[in-house]
């Protein structure tokens, strides 16, 4: 059994339809499977991984993106240490809920002040259906204070990788600068 430095729970939202469970499934076993139902309050699964020389448990939460689960949010994210909002290339209102699902996410009060939530733009395998410009999403993430920004696809496994890599290194980092100023108080 090995043994992890660190566990950071890090939660998945958005609407419904974005790819979230895909997503998360293809992180977890690199397959994808197409026909994923939707998602019913909240789902949860483990990933280990080595980030900045440290090993890492993550504790990913899947969050339904129905609206009837929404007000579940504050209560799920509680003690989390990321998140990532995703959102579907295809569907332009995908993207334009993202004030909604941030400002349920601020009703925590516990979260850190530097939470660090990545926008990331799901099924760019679907680019003839695009209706979310990479430029116009890149500007309402930063907009919106998020701390990255990428696209991926689920089907192919472009930068799926690459999302969890780089909210694990912000959390790292966020964990560094906590001890920092604690040691210097």
């Amino acid at each position: 059994m090995q043994n992890f430095e660190r566990t950071f729970k890090v939660v998945i939202f958005g609407d419904a339809g974005t790819g979230k469970t895909t997503l998360t499934h293809r992180f977890l076993t690199n397959l994808f499977v197409h026909d994923v139902g939707s998602t019913i309050g909240v789902d949860f699964q483990l990933k280990m991984l080595e980030s900045e020389g440290q090993k890492v448990k993550l504790q990913i939460w899947d969050f339904a993106g129905e609206e009837r689960f929404r007000f579940l949010l504050p209560s799920y994210v509680k003690g989390a240490s990321g998140g990532i909002f995703m959102y579907d290339i295809t569907n332009y209102a995908s993207l334009s809920h993202i004030s909604d699902w941030l400002e349920i996410l601020e009703q925590e009060k516990d979260l850190n002040e530097n939470f660090p939530v990545i926008v990331v733009g799901g099924k760019t395998d679907l680019e003839h259906y695009k209706e979310v410009s990479t430029i116009k999403a890149m500007q309402i993430a930063k907009s919106k204070n998020a701390k990255g920004f990428i696209e991926c696809s689920s089907k192919t496994g472009e930068n799926v990788n690459k999302i969890f890599q780089l909210l694990t290194r912000l959390i790292l980092k966020n964990v560094q600068d906590e001890d920092t100023q604690s040691k210097e108080e």
